[in-house]
């Protein structure tokens, strides 16, 4: 292959031409790159995330990956004083924020591997994009801090990973940090994640004085020299720390020899133990989940992460060491219709097999709707088509594309265990594609947890509504955990996520890529109206002024209903003989419905009442029913002015889980917001509380949620039922709506 066909493979193709004396001088990188549209085998594979609590390093860990491989040609920071930002954080909004908000994919080479990298969001409002991309990787480093441990999101990503069975092998991250502490790390991922965890490397020296790492099962020193860490000297363990690596590398065999029955046999027989038999053990327990290698370095220092893309290949899975299933729904007889059928999906490279692909994840750019896709079998090449097995739509591969973070570059075929992208595909996330429009398959789908924080949203101004809605509809697309929607009770546009960070930053990226300032604010609860007492009347409504007349006697009344009803509006028609004829009937039930749309105390909705029509009279000329539907809203309005009026709130069932140390506090913080619990349960450390909480006292709670259980807790709430408002309550919102009624009156006379 030449040079020229090797470059026209980059985007950046005069990026790398203006770096030639880079390039000559660096044949690494020139050779690895040669290679990057070639297909490995299935062994020489491997699908990763890097995934950990906000703020451990995983963009400056991704970074100094992409380097060593020869993917990049020159580091920056998250936040560089160059102003370029690191590679995966494309979004501008990333670079100035200095975190993750999407989840960006690569690939690379290192020592004949091909390796799919996605870089995942360590905020918890941004938890979808880590769901998604553990729905399809096979492996995955989980990035810990050397200070802060294991941490809030490090419990929620080790959740997600036992959720979808992905292995992983953790590094800790920050050792020159000051209070950088490894074992106590290796402490807490055993006692908060229990994880079957040993140390594979330990540190030379810590914080200032870190200057290298201790590989434990090939007992050498390991320096990381040159500028940029980029050169590996061997040397012999210091003296200092040979008691302790014989420790470490001691209980390192126990560990394995507890999870690995191979081992575990030689470590009985007391056989000698070599170095190839720990590296084929830790490989098969890590695989089977059972066993957890931990290893140590600074990615900011360029300390270590040589050794953790060396660990990435020997002890995590390739695809086809990965069993994927799909599910299929019989038909063949009677008796079997409907019943869902596991079937094992073959990752061989080869064609032999029809494609099954997984639509993981939507992204608008500017060349029309992106959507990254795993290939779980079979091949596809370019211009072939495939089938949507949710919509039975047929869709031709016009391009394909492996990512680069946001550079596409384009190839001809992908194979099973291939992670890669198509334009101008409709589908959702969670789609299923198929190469054989007779394949009837689906494969898991994502899990998507529930909004838990709501905000009204409108555009500063009008003529930037098409903007709005061409904006939203987009990022409701494009991100499953965020809702948009209209609250017809309050009149008012609603927009819904998993955090207000969330919501901000959807709110800023309106304004930056759609040109649409919008405001974010408390949204209006959905208060209503209900009677305290029966309210009997007898109402006449007579017109014979001008032009025909109308005449209309209604008598009856109006009724609570009972609690478990207080959100419906009955009518009901008791009248005997003719004194109200049939067909004017209706036009009474129209006019109460009408007058039930707006309250006298609050201007909310009329609920939980009946209105029971038991007699009245007619004209044999002047009545219709027009003048009974004018009846019934005057009645209506002295009933609402004269009866014994209440203002009825939501009530939520809340349930919280958090660490059981937080339990007391978090009760307390439900009370406050008088809630009234209703249950516990302990589970493993984690207890999960049930509690009913009327919904406006919920608005903020995430916020002192988060912030008292150390990021720890999560909250879902669903509404149960409408009950009596708090006396105090009550008036504050009655005299708010008597304000706001004054303001528009004052405007109207002006």
């Amino acid at each position: 292959m030449t040079v020229i066909t090797v470059l026209k493979y980059n985007v950046n193709l005069l990026s790398l031409l203006s770096h030639r004396s880079y390039m000559l001088n660096n044949s690494r990188f020139l050779a690895s790159f040669a290679k990057y549209a070639e297909h490995k085998p299935l062994e020489k594979i491997r699908n990763i995330g890097i995934s950990a609590h906000i703020d451990s390093g995983k963009t400056t860990l991704t970074e100094r990956i992409l380097f060593y491989t020869g993917r990049i040609e020159k580091m920056h920071e998250v936040r560089g004083r160059d102003n370029v930002g690191a590679t995966m954080d494309s979004m501008e909004l990333e670079r100035q924020r200095g975190i993750t908000i999407q989840s960006a994919a690569t690939y690379t080479l290192w020592k004949d591997h091909n390796i799919n990298i996605i870089d995942t969001p360590g905020h918890v409002d941004f938890t979808v994009e880590v769901e998604r991309a553990l729905r399809v990787l096979d492996g995955a480093v989980l990035v810990l801090c050397a200070v802060g441990g294991v941490q809030s999101q490090s419990i929620t990503v080790d959740r997600q990973m036992k959720r979808y069975n992905v292995p992983c092998v953790a590094f800790i991250n920050k050792l020159d940090r000051l209070g950088a502490n490894h074992k106590r790390v290796l402490e807490q991922l055993a006692g908060k994640l229990h994880h079957n965890a040993a140390f594979l490397q330990l540190p030379i020296g810590l914080e200032s004085k870190n200057e290298g790492i201790v590989d434990l099962i090939h007992q050498k020193a390991l320096y990381f020299e040159g500028i940029f860490g980029e050169t590996i000297r061997e040397d012999e363990v210091p003296s200092n720390m040979r008691a302790e690596v014989q420790e470490r590398r001691q209980m390192l065999i126990e560990q394995l020899s507890n999870v690995d029955e191979s081992l575990g046999e030689m470590y009985l027989n007391e056989q000698k133990i070599v170095e190839k038999d720990i590296k084929d053990a830790i490989r098969r327990s890590c695989i089977k989940r059972c066993f957890t290698p931990v290893l140590v370095g600074s990615a900011l220092k360029n300390k270590g992460v040589q050794p953790l893309l060396d660990a990435v290949i020997n002890y995590l899975p390739n695809p086809g060491e990965v069993e994927n299933y799909a599910l299929q729904e019989s038909e063949s007889s009677k008796e079997s219709k409907g019943k869902i059928t596991k079937i094992l999906l073959t990752s061989e490279r080869n064609n032999r097999n029809p494609f099954v692909g997984l639509a993981f994840k939507l992204e608008a750019g500017k060349f029309g709707q992106l959507t990254y896709f795993r290939c779980y079998q079979g091949k596809l090449s370019k211009g072939e088509s495939l089938y949507n097995t949710r919509t039975r739509k047929k869709v031709r591969v016009q391009r394909l594309v492996r990512l680069h973070s946001n550079q596409m570059e384009d190839v001809n075929e992908v194979y099973a265990g291939d992670i890669f992208a198509l334009f101008g595909v409709d589908c959702a996330s969670g789609d299923t594609f198929v190469s054989n429009s007779d394949l009837q398959l689906s494969m898991e789908s994502i899990y998507v947890p529930e909004p838990v924080v709501s905000m009204s949203i409108h555009v500063k101004n009008t003529k930037d509504r098409d903007n709005f809605a061409k904006g939203i509809a987009r990022f409701t697309k494009e991100d499953p955990t965020l809702r948009h929607y209209y609250d017809t009770d309050n009149k008012e546009s609603l927009i819904s996520g998993m955090g207000e960070l969330h919501l901000e930053i959807y709110s800023q990226r309106l304004e930056r890529e759609y040109n649409c300032p919008v405001i974010l604010g408390k949204p209006k609860v959905s208060f209503r109206e209900t009677l305290r007492q029966p309210y009997e009347f007898d109402f006449l409504h007579k017109k014979q002024t001008g032009g025909a007349g109308q005449y209309a006697r209604i008598i009856g009344v109006i009724e609570p209903l009972p609690a478990e009803n207080n959100t419906e509006i009955q009518f009901k028609d008791e009248t005997i003989g003719t004194n109200i004829p049939k067909q004017f009937v209706p036009g009474v039930e129209r006019g109460f419905r009408a007058m039930c749309e707006k309250g006298f105390l609050s201007g909310h909705k009329l609920a939980g009442i009946k209105l029971r029509l038991l007699d009245g009279m007619h004209h044999c000329v002047d009545s219709s029913e027009l003048a009974f539907f004018n009846a019934a809203q005057g009645m209506m309005k002295e009933a609402l002015q004269f009866g014994s009026w209440h203002i009825l709130e939501p009530v939520m069932l809340v349930e919280v889980t958090v660490p059981t140390e937080f339990q007391g506090i978090v009760m307390t913080q439900l009370t406050k917001r008088h809630g009234i619990m209703r249950d516990s349960d302990a589970n493993e450390g984690w207890v999960t509380l049930k509690a009913e909480v009327p919904l406006n006292d919920m608005f903020g709670y995430i916020g002192e949620l988060r912030s008292t259980t150390q990021g720890k807790g999560e909250y879902t709430m669903e509404y149960i039922r409408y009950t009596p408002c708090l006396p105090e309550i009550e008036d504050r919102i009655i005299r708010e709506y008597q304000i706001e009624n004054n303001l528009i009156s004052e405007q109207k006379k002006n």
